[in-house]
């Protein structure tokens, strides 16, 4: 069993950044690939990127390939999405989430999941 607890998420100006943390509890942490997904109010829940269990291998929805950058610290239990050059269209709940079924990294299929963290990027 793995829990997730989000943090950094915020209010932030357009073109500004933040960084989100995601604190995993439980011992297969580092077996397991990780994501971040995002749901925007009236919308429905979006892959974000997602990252194998060593890192090695990582994903982007092209929507923020090149502006945020997915990371982890195995010996933290930690996931991390660094958000850059921030739009407005960022606006969402921010889920961490933790083993996808295999092959399936860009569906919401993942076993575990955390509450979210609200970002909010003005204009």
């Amino acid at each position: 069993q793995v829990q997730l607890v989000e943090s950094g998420g915020g209010l932030v100006q357009a073109g500004g950044s933040l960084r989100l943390s995601c604190a995993a509890s439980g011992r297969s942490f580092s077996t397991i690939a990780m994501g971040w997904f995002r749901q925007a109010p009236g919308k429905e829940r979006e892959f974000v990127s997602a990252i194998t269990w060593s890192g090695a291998i990582t994903y982007y929805a092209d929507s923020v390939k090149g502006r945020f950058t997915i990371s982890r610290d195995n010996a933290k239990n930690t996931v991390y999405l660094e958000m850059n050059s921030l739009k407005p269209e960022d606006t969402a709940v921010y889920y961490c989430a933790g083993s996808p079924p295999s092959g399936k990294v860009y569906t919401n299929e993942y076993q575990y999941w955390g509450q979210g963290t609200q970002v909010t990027v003005s204009s």
